[in-house]
């Protein structure tokens, strides 16, 4: 497998600003009882397959990337490069890929498994469900 890689200046490396934004909708989402659901009639940015978002912020201890992947279903991550450790991570449309926002560009399949860069274990993955028009991802 060919890794291709995000385009991104040096600065933007160098300061780890992810290319995935937050969700235009911030009412899209809401986290209780160990979960995230997201009502996807609110999430554009998922409609569509490559479309991510970030999940972070407030009291929320942790930050979570959610994809649509190629293959049609939604994937969840710690967003949290296992290199760095505080850098985010961003989907690479087309690839199947997801990768760190650093100037090492490690880069994880769709299972978390690290396939390229320095990272030296696979991301965390989250199961998701839908039902309906709602995105569920436990995090316990």
């Amino acid at each position: 497998m060919k890794i291709k890689f995000l385009r991104r200046n040096i600065f933007q490396r160098i300061l780890g600003l992810p290319a995935t934004s937050k969700p235009a909708d911030p009412d899209c989402w809401q986290f209780s009882d160990g979960k995230f659901t997201i009502d996807l009639t609110k999430a554009p940015e998922l409609k569509t397959s490559g479309g991510a978002i970030r999940l972070e912020g407030g009291d929320l201890s942790l930050r979570i990337l959610v994809i649509h992947g190629d293959d049609g279903q939604y994937h969840a991550f710690h967003n949290r490069c296992t290199h760095m450790g505080h850098r985010r991570l961003d989907p690479v449309p087309g690839t199947g890929t997801i990768q760190c926002c650093s100037v090492n560009k490690s880069t994880y399949d769709l299972n978390g498994k690290n396939i390229y860069g320095p990272a030296p274990n696979p991301i965390k993955m989250y199961h998701t469900s839908v039902d309906g028009d709602q995105l569920t991802i436990p995090v316990d």
